[in-house]
């Protein structure tokens, strides 16, 4: 008898964007490449100078997403 019910997995939630991980995940991995190339680029001052500040912004932007849950 039990092959005869049906039973519907949970459904899950939806949640935005902003508060999913993988694609925040992503855009703080991107950040952070972002700054390192910033960091060693020998020919803007500009980009050296906000270099720190967008390493800084997604590193702790990965620490706080990757505690999101799925």
């Amino acid at each position: 008898m039990s092959h005869l019910i049906e039973i519907r997995p949970p459904a899950r939630p939806k949640r935005p964007f902003f508060l999913r991980r993988g694609p925040m995940e992503t855009i703080a991995t991107v950040l952070i490449g972002l700054g390192f190339l910033m960091l060693f680029q020998p020919f803007l001052l500009v980009l050296y100078t906000y270099s720190l500040v967008t390493l800084l912004i997604g590193t702790v932007m990965f620490i706080i997403v990757s505690k999101f849950p799925e």
